[in-house]
């Protein structure tokens, strides 16, 4: 008999034999499919987080910050800078000739959150005249623009879904003054969808501030940074940092990313742990109740090559029902949920959970691991199992 034959045969066998032992063997699904679940459930925190992120920056923007920083809040710019950036070569001007880019000052503020009221940092971006022009995926979805000189909001449907009172027509108290949310804006759900946006002057005026944190500019091409980046960081009058946009969001989504990801494998591989023990378990004990039949096969031929291998499929396939079942539940109960976490700049970004094909691959590799090796030693065990002894106890 041929070893694909009894292989075959000898699967077939355990797997009848499935809902006899269907405690024993519900063990290793459960516990896979729990392993499986929180595993793509916090991974798809951190992918929807890092895909938020990444997606505000663009390569034909440039963002330009205080020498020395790597994040918003924590530059500063004098307005005599702003203009000196602003007339840098490389940026795009409109139809009426004018530079297309934004000296934003950015604010935080508490919100309280509706899932449970408790405050969160929320930033207000002000804007300048050209930031319309400057971010096109800006769309207001509902209301109008805020008008320059006036103390109007437009907010991002992300933080409106997660905080209370941003709702369009709403007012809201900041530096002891009263704000109107005139619109609403989606930009392809980037993080920005979880800022506010205001007139740049409004929010220096009532900030009492004089000090911008960032410039926005948006380029004539993306081949134009380098020009762009030169005429800034070789000018004496300047201690500037030159990022392209898609860069430094991306190294703002680093840190949360990688946070996110070691929460994962860490709880994940506790679990997986667990899991391994439960196959383990299952396995010897699927071996051991089973130990005359499979003496008796290798009385009339069955090679021990043949009894390891039917094992180690049993036990996978048990682990790979496991890793679909928990794949289903992590998308059936957290894909596209809106969600929110503490950013780089010590604000909240709201972003929805994605459970993409590849964390479910993931999560069946994972599965199919932990079968592996749950299976492998009672495996093992089996295929060194005395014949003589075992058919003596017949």
């Amino acid at each position: 008999m041929n070893m694909i034959r009894q292989i075959r045969a000898v699967t077939w066998m355990n797997l009848r034999s499935i809902p006899q032992r269907f405690g024993a063997s519900s063990v290793i699904v459960v516990g896979i499919a729990g392993v499986v679940a929180v595993l793509i459930s916090v991974l798809a925190m951190a992918t929807g987080f890092t895909h938020t992120v990444l997606a505000t920056g663009r390569d034909d923007r440039a963002i330009v910050l205080r020498g020395g920083s790597d994040a918003e809040l924590a530059s500063t710019l004098s307005r005599e800078a702003t203009l000196t950036i602003i007339d840098a070569p490389g940026i795009r001007k409109d139809a009426a000739g004018k530079a297309i880019a934004s000296a934003e000052p950015v604010v935080i503020v508490e919100m309280p959150k509706k899932s449970n009221a408790s405050g969160a940092n929320v930033t207000i971006r002000g804007v300048g005249a050209e930031g319309v022009a400057l971010r096109p995926e800006i769309q207001l979805v509902a209301g109008r623009m805020f008008r320059r000189g006036v103390r109007e909001l437009i907010v991002g449907r992300g933080a409106e879904a997660q905080f209370k009172g941003l709702d369009v027509g709403s007012h809201i108290a900041l530096r002891g003054s009263d704000w109107t949310i005139v619109g609403a804006f989606d930009s392809n759900g980037d993080s920005h969808e979880s800022e506010l946006f205001a007139d740049a002057e409004t929010v220096l005026s009532a900030y009492r501030r004089n000090l911008y944190q960032s410039v926005v500019a948006r380029l004539d091409s993306k081949d134009s940074f380098d020009a762009f980046k030169a005429a800034l960081t070789t000018n004496p009058q300047l201690s500037v940092a030159v990022l392209r946009e898609r860069d430094y969001y991306a190294h703002q989504s680093q840190r949360m990313g990688k946070v996110l990801a070691f929460l994962a494998y860490f709880v994940g591989g506790i679990m997986a742990l667990g899991a391994l023990f439960g196959a383990l378990n299952t396995m010897y004990s699927a071996v051991s109740v089973r130990s005359r039949e499979i003496a008796t096969l290798r009385a009339i031929g069955f090679g021990a090559s043949a009894v390891v291998l039917s094992v180690l499929i049993e036990a996978i396939l048990l682990s790979v029902t496991g890793a679909l079942i928990g794949a289903g539940l992590a998308w059936l109960f957290f894909n596209g949920n809106v969600v929110s976490t503490l950013g780089s700049n010590f604000t909240q970004v709201v972003f929805r959970l994605a459970v993409s094909p590849s964390l479910v691959a993931l999560g069946i590799l994972w599965a199919c691991a932990i079968g592996l090796i749950g299976g492998l030693f009672p495996a093992i065990r089996a295929a060194r199992l005395p014949v003589a002894m075992a058919l003596r106890a017949l």
